[in-house]
C-alpha cells in the first residue's frame, strides 16, 4: 500500500540564490498543482528571508494552473523589514511565467486585546465517518481516474457529515460545511511548518461548499471550477497533527465566482486561523 505524503519533505524548497528558492511537486497527482501546495511552497520562501517573526495574513493570486511535471520557481521581494511588521511578496513561475503571487505580513510575538467568535457544536471527529468510508459508498459514480487518485492515502484527513465533496449528495443544500481535517505525517516542533502545512489544508473543501446550493460537485458534466485568490489570517499558534474543525459558509455566489468564508478551529474551541477564497464556478456553455 502506498505511503502518504510527508508535507515537510514535498513543500521543501531548495535555495538557489538569495531570494530565489525551487520546488517541486508529488508525482502521480492531479493534471495541475493543487492550490493549497503553492500557497505552502509560497509562505515557506517567504520564511525562508525572515526571521524571529510569525506571519499574521497572507492574501495571493492564482494565475495560471501550475504543471506538476516541472519545477517551480519562488522569487521572494523583500518589501519591507520594520520595527515590529516584516512585510514579503513572493511570485511563482513556470516556463517563464507567473502561475501565482502571495503578499505575506509578519509580526513580532506579542501580547494584546483577545476575544474571538464561539467554535459552532458540532459532532467531533471520532464520531464522523473517515475518507475513505466517505469515498466508498460513492466511489461507483466517479470517473477511474478520479477514484484511483482520490484512493491513495493523503497527506491530510478529513472527517465530515456527508461526501457531498465527493459527489455522494448531490441535492441543493445550504452553503454550509463543517469537516475536521489534521495532517497525518509527524510535522515537527517547528510552528513555522504547523502554520505552512495549516495554509496547504485551508484550500480543500472551499469551493465545494460554495457548490452545495446548486447541487454539483467536482465530476458533475461540465462544471468549470478553480480557485482565483484567497486570503487567510493566523491568530494563535496551533499543532496541525491535532484535529481542527473548519467551518465554512458561502454567502455569495454570481458572476461565474463563489465566495467561501472559513475559520479554523482547535478541538478544545481556540480559533486559529480564518480564511476567505473566490473561486472560478461555471457551467460550460453547451454542456
Amino acid at each position: 500500500m502506498d505511503s502518504p505524503e510527508i508535507l515537510p519533505d514535498t513543500l521543501a524548497l531548495e535555495r538557489i540564490e538569495q531570494n530565489l528558492f525551487r520546488g517541486v511537486s508529488p508525482q502521480g497527482g492531479p493534471p495541475r498543482i493543487f492550490g493549497g501546495q503553492v500557497i505552502a511552497q509560497s509562505l515557506l520562501a517567504a520564511y525562508e528571508t525572515v526571521e524571529e517573526r510569525m506571519c499574521h495574513s497572507l492574501h495571493c493570486y492564482f494565475i495560471r494552473p501550475g504543471d506538476p511535471r516541472i519545477p517551480i520557481l519562488f522569487e521572494v521581494d523583500r518589501s519591507r523589514d520594520g520595527g515590529t511588521f516584516t512585510t514579503r511578496r513572493v511570485v511563482a513561475i513556470q516556463n517563464g511565467k507567473q502561475i501565482f503571487n502571495l503578499a505575506a505580513s509578519f509580526q513580532v510575538v506579542e501580547d494584546g486585546f483577545d476575544h474571538q467568535a464561539p467554535m459552532p457544536k458540532v459532532p467531533g471527529p471520532d464520531d464522523l465517518p473517515t475518507e475513505a468510508e466517505s469515498m466508498k459508498k460513492v466511489a461507483d459514480k466517479m470517473p477511474p481516474e478520479m477514484r484511483k487518485m482520490m484512493s491513495r492515502p493523503r497527506p491530510i484527513e478529513m472527517r465530515g457529515r456527508d461526501a457531498f465533496g465527493f459527489g455522494g449528495n448531490t441535492k441543493p443544500t445550504e452553503g454550509k460545511s463543517d469537516v475536521w481535517i489534521r495532517a497525518t505525517g509527524a510535522i515537527g516542533e517547528d510552528p513555522r511548518m504547523h502554520q505552512v502545512i495549516l495554509a496547504y489544508a485551508s484550500d480543500m473543501n472551499l469551493l465545494s461548499t460554495a457548490m452545495r446550493p446548486h447541487g454539483v460537485a467536482w465530476q458533475t458534466p461540465g462544471l468549470q471550477s478553480a480557485s482565483l485568490d484567497h486570503a487567510m489570517w493566523f491568530h494563535k499558534p496551533s499543532n496541525f497533527n491535532d484535529w481542527h474543525l473548519y467551518t465554512q459558509d458561502s454567502p455569495s455566489a454570481s458572476g461565474g465566482r463563489g465566495f467561501v468564508r472559513g475559520a479554523l478551529y482547535t478541538q478544545d474551541g481556540t480559533l486559529v486561523a480564518s480564511v476567505a477564497q473566490e473561486g472560478l464556478m461555471r457551467m460550460r456553455k453547451g454542456d
